[in-house]
């Protein structure tokens, strides 16, 4: 659950470090990349800043990636999660069968890739989540990390856009 919703890029850039590293942790899961975003700013819109994040993001060593994937939740663990709606983790189905296909599958691909499935779902259902996963499965190791990578981009642009709410961000802040 993000903590720092909505606070606008004002005050992003003037959170004193510590806070603000937390809050980018909260969407990327690296503490480097979390620094390394935050000794940038001030940044000077919202596409700077998510532009930023996906130069860190890609710039990562391997082993880097290896501990972000761990901190996702495998498919369908959050079912119907509003707020990870974009993610494998919110994906919810009625049928059950449908569900233990995608648990299966995501075994099958951990197994093959030793790491987990991630993907940019935005609110897509299980059928595309499941054909995703069995078709990533064709992927050479080299080629899924880049997808992989891809992936967890857009994932965090999610999570910084909803860090950062609309331009000015909300009252509370």
């Amino acid at each position: 659950m993000l903590l720092h919703q909505g606070i606008g890029l004002h005050a992003f850039n003037a959170m004193p470090m510590r806070r603000a590293v937390h809050a980018v942790y909260e969407c990327c899961y690296s503490v480097p990349l979390a620094a390394d975003l935050c000794r940038a700013r001030p940044f000077d819109s919202h596409d700077r800043l998510f532009r930023f994040a996906d130069t860190l993001l890609f710039g990562l060593a391997e082993e880097s990636i290896d501990s972000i994937l761990q901190a996702y939740p495998d498919v369908g663990r959050r079912p119907g999660s509003e707020k990870s709606r974009a993610e494998q983790c919110a994906i919810a189905d009625e049928r059950p069968e449908m569900m233990s296909e995608l648990a299966s599958a995501s075994r099958t691909y951990l197994e093959h890739f030793g790491f987990g499935f991630v993907m940019y779902v935005d609110g897509g259902c299980a059928e595309d989540v499941l054909a995703s996963a069995r078709d990533r499965l064709h992927n050479d190791y080299e080629t899924e990390r880049k997808v992989v990578r891809n992936e967890l981009a857009r994932i965090n642009r999610t999570r910084l856009e909803r860090m950062l709410g609309p331009e000015g961000g909300y009252d509370n802040w």
